[in-house]
């Protein structure tokens, strides 16, 4: 289940999948918990164990809970943190992270409702952008070297996927990118995504450099609908928007394959929180919605893509009638908001 706030919200959106499954006529689902973190390093010497990484060979998705991994003892702490291992060794090329503003909730740019597509594999993210070792050294005690890499494939990859949800939605992408600065690595990638609109003459087209990306997201963000970029650049943007939508534990997302798929939260671990029955588990339950829709859709299942329907609307339900955590401006604790939300996918 993770580390810091992460036991408190995977169970409740376990809970809260369990009662949308059943309210859909689907099967029960059989859930496995699986070593991982702090408390893994513990009893298996590592935060990522094999037998882990085995069992999730075995399976179509799964729920990852948060890591805190800058707290994890040496050399621990200075290895590839567990989402990362998780993302690399299985291939989950595409992070797909919604924002959006609930209706009653507090966000900082009322209407937002983006999704940005991060390329999950390459970029600027060193330690995960290589086949072995990592993209970053240190020659010497006063110089560290960074390598970012970007790849015609994966960047050909990545705006497929945000060109196809573009198709769903309301048609329309912005591709994030520093190409005035980082011309041939950024540059490639904003020309790439170019190359691939080429395809869906449909979509609308638009860019911006970074910096002036998170200018537009803060004074205007529920004029976005799809935003795709690099790694680092994604995971910078979707921490805001999810801020500007309401709160960074309202953003969820998902890591996906064409075979496989995790449900993980945007945010971290909390650990000043955690214990403390506080902590919004929305990202979290939207983050098993998400992956509810992957399934349903990946396996043709109308049943499944229904109970992700319930999860999302109960979820908006809730906090429609006033009921929120802290962070939101509510008082619900968290396993009071997860009983609400269970209770209230039986009104939908």
């Amino acid at each position: 289940m993770g580390d810091g706030i992460g036991p408190e919200i995977v169970p409740a959106s376990v809970k809260i999948i369990d009662a949308a499954v059943k309210a859909a006529g689907v099967a029960p689902i059989q859930w496995t918990e699986l070593p991982l973190g702090r408390e893994a390093i513990d009893t298996h010497g590592k935060a990522t164990p094999d037998e882990t990484l085995a069992a999730l060979d075995t399976v179509d998705g799964w729920l990852l809970g948060p890591h805190d991994s800058a707290a994890y003892p040496e050399p621990h702490r200075s290895m590839l943190n567990p989402s990362g291992t998780i993302r690399k060794h299985f291939g989950l090329f595409a992070n797909i992270r919604p924002a959006k503003a609930f209706h009653g909730g507090n966000a900082i740019v009322e209407g937002t409702d983006l999704v940005i597509v991060r390329e999950n594999t390459e970029g600027f993210y060193a330690d995960r952008n290589t086949f072995a070792g990592t993209g970053e050294m240190m020659p010497t005690p006063d110089v560290a070297i960074m390598h970012g890499i970007i790849t015609r494939a994966a960047t050909t990859r990545i705006a497929h996927e945000a060109f196809k949800l573009a198709m769903k939605r309301d048609k329309r992408v912005t591709i994030v990118h520093k190409a005035n600065v980082l011309k041939m690595t950024t540059g490639l990638f904003r020309d790439v995504c170019r190359d691939v609109a080429k395809e869906y003459p449909e979509v609308s087209v638009n860019d911006f450099h970074i910096d002036a990306a998170t200018v537009h997201l803060v004074r205007r963000a529920d004029k976005f609908d799809v935003i795709v970029t690099e790694n680092m650049f994604g995971d910078i943007l979707s921490d805001l928007a999810g801020e500007v939508a309401g709160s960074l534990g309202i953003a969820p997302s998902i890591n996906s394959s064409d075979k496989q798929a995790m449900a993980q939260a945007s945010h971290g671990s909390a650990p000043d929180i955690a214990g403390r029955d506080i902590a919004n588990p929305i990202a979290m339950i939207l983050s098993s919605a998400m992956l509810l829709r992957w399934l349903g859709a990946k396996f043709d299942d109308d049943a499944v893509l229904k109970a992700a329907d319930i999860v999302e609307k109960a979820t908006e339900l809730v906090v429609s009638e006033g009921t929120m955590t802290p962070d939101m401006g509510g008082t619900a604790s968290t396993s009071g908001f997860a009983d609400a939300v269970a209770t209230a996918t039986t009104r939908i």
